[in-house]
């Protein structure tokens, strides 16, 4: 995609009210910089505030917590699966971590619970955002100051920006509530952060940017009454069970919950009737002695009937891009693999 000086330093000037950075920081960057994540909001928004940065090859769990206490890190910038970390696994303990002040996290959804599980365990504010390659890539965010905020939303629209909700169906503006939270819609954002188009891809481009300059993000979200704004899923992503829409979002941050689960991915497969159901991908803790109808039986006790998980595999690890967003096409690609081989022993056999 193609992403202007222009859009990068408006994006770094539009959060900068937001995120709080300042001088006196010493940021840890986990994130890689070739990531417009790592590129904007670490190097670029802390290089603006002159904060110190605090650099690592890669993500090593040791190493990250060894870094976070030697270097008196206050800020630390985070995709969900080291939220995970901070807020479950044992060597956490064994850090000093007093000296961090906010733990922010993007790229993916962070589950409310998730998130104060670790404000918690490490006495600390935790912030969530929202954005997109396309949109420089922030374009939400919860401030620092707003303790009221829920970590369950992405907060509010950053400066400069229109954003609005429209329904996939009828092609309609939601209504923006007066009290509660508006019926869901695709989320559309305009603003000086926004792409200039996808480099040879008209056809995608004229798909993605409106004619009013709207970029059409994808994410089903909700905003309520006093315009926070909360991402649903990726509209694609979206399981469609028996008429009704499930979020896999929704149900890996229940499955995080489990106190034996380390790690789980959610995408919808096609059961024996030819139905869409969800399948979770689990990764157990060690030594956990966890069956796949106990997991079923959890999530089955905590959401509505049409949402229940299905069909349970334990694996050894969800698959993951750089950013800590979970491949969904490669669990994809590994069902249609598992399932072509059962076809193929059925018809040998």
């Amino acid at each position: 995609m193609m992403l202007t000086h222009r859009n990068l330093v408006a994006n770094v000037c539009q959060i900068h009210p937001r995120m709080g950075i300042s001088a006196d920081d010493r940021i840890l960057a986990v994130l890689p910089f070739f990531h417009i994540y790592g590129l904007t909001v670490l190097l670029n928004a802390a290089l603006y505030e002159r904060a110190t940065l605090v650099t690592m090859p890669k993500f090593d769990l040791v190493e990250f917590l060894r870094n976070a206490s030697e270097r008196k890190c206050t800020y630390i910038f985070v995709a969900p699966p080291v939220a995970v970390a901070l807020a479950k696994h044992p060597l956490v303990d064994q850090y000093d971590l007093s000296s961090v002040h906010t733990i922010f996290s993007g790229a993916a959804p962070l589950d409310e619970e998730l998130g104060k599980a670790v404000a918690n365990r490490l006495n600390c504010r935790v912030r969530q955002g929202y954005g997109m390659s396309e949109l420089s890539p922030v374009s939400h965010a919860i401030a620092l100051e707003d303790d009221h905020v829920p970590l369950s939303s992405v907060g509010k629209p950053i400066a400069n920006t229109e954003n609005k909700l429209v329904d996939p169906a009828t092609g309609e503006e939601v209504d923006l509530p007066t009290t509660g939270v508006s019926a869901p819609g695709e989320l559309w954002v305009k603003g000086p952060n926004v792409m200039v188009g996808y480099l040879g891809n008209d056809a995608a481009t004229a798909e993605t940017l409106d004619a009013d300059g709207y970029l059409h993000t994808g994410d089903i979200a909700t905003v309520d009454a006093e315009g926070v704004v909360y991402i649903v899923d990726r509209l694609k992503e979206l399981i469609k069970y028996k008429g009704y829409q499930v979020p896999p979002a929704e149900l890996e941050a229940l499955l995080l919950t489990h106190p034996q689960i380390a790690d789980a991915a959610v995408i919808g497969v096609l059961d024996g009737e030819g139905e869409e159901v969800p399948k979770a991908f689990v990764v157990r803790q060690p030594d956990a002695e966890l069956s796949g109808d106990e997991v079923i039986a959890f999530v089955a006790e905590r959401v509505s009937p049409h949402k229940k998980v299905r069909i349970v595999e334990f694996i050894d690890a969800v698959p993951k891009s750089a950013a800590g967003k979970i491949l969904r096409k490669d669990l994809r690609a590994s069902e249609a693999t598992r399932v072509r081989r059962s076809a193929s022993e059925a018809s040998a056999g």
